[in-house]
């Protein structure tokens, strides 16, 4: 039987011949469609995988903080326990009561180092100037030699829970000259109903 040779001109691709100009375009084009779906998923796949891992990292800190700050409504009801006991030692020197003073003194160290250890201690106010998220102003007076909206004053203290704000300062503020002016011009015609004046933002 005579063997027909598979190059003979007019056979197919699909019939033994060689691939037509037509089938190697068409070839082409899919792997160049392939290889846009392969880069596409790839940039999927690291952008999914960079969302989870920012999803995770916010979880993980979202728990630590959860933890850090447990206790800050319980800490903070103990503040004005604090402050009691401050009041208690300065009524106590005034009244010259050694063995009273060296009991509240006792008690009062020790509180300070139990909040100590949970994180929380006071921050320091006079001279410092005047910041919305530390103080609270109760009052501005004028104070000769002192820079406007500083504190001259500390009423009650405030504290720091980490790196977080547990209880505001208040505080009394130095006046600009335009406000003492308006503080003497309120005097002078009543008052002000005992309203405490606010300083003013910078």
């Amino acid at each position: 039987m005579e063997e027909k040779d598979p190059k003979e001109p007019g056979k197919t691709a699909d019939q033994g011949g060689e691939p037509s100009k037509e089938s190697l375009q068409e070839l082409q084009e899919k792997l160049v469609e392939a290889e846009k779906q392969k880069e596409y998923y790839k940039d999927l796949f690291l952008r999914k995988a960079a969302e989870f891992d920012n999803f995770k990292r916010r979880a993980e800190a979202d728990s630590i903080a959860i933890v850090r700050f447990a206790n800050e409504d319980l800490l903070a009801t103990v503040l004005p326990i604090i402050d009691d006991l401050e009041r208690s030692l300065k009524q106590g020197k005034d009244l010259q009561s050694n063995s009273f003073s060296k009991g509240v003194e006792l008690i009062y160290q020790k509180m300070l180092k139990i909040l100590e250890m949970q994180g929380v201690k006071p921050f320091e106010t006079v001279g410092k100037e005047f910041k919305v998220e530390y103080h609270d102003a109760l009052l501005q007076i004028p104070k000769e030699g002192v820079p406007p909206h500083t504190v001259v004053e500390e009423v009650e203290k405030g504290y720091m829970y980490h790196d977080k704000v547990l209880r505001h300062a208040k505080v009394i503020v130095s006046a600009t000259p335009s406000d003492a002016d308006a503080g003497s011009t309120q005097e002078q015609n009543g008052g002000d109903n005992g309203n405490a004046m606010v300083p003013k933002d910078k």
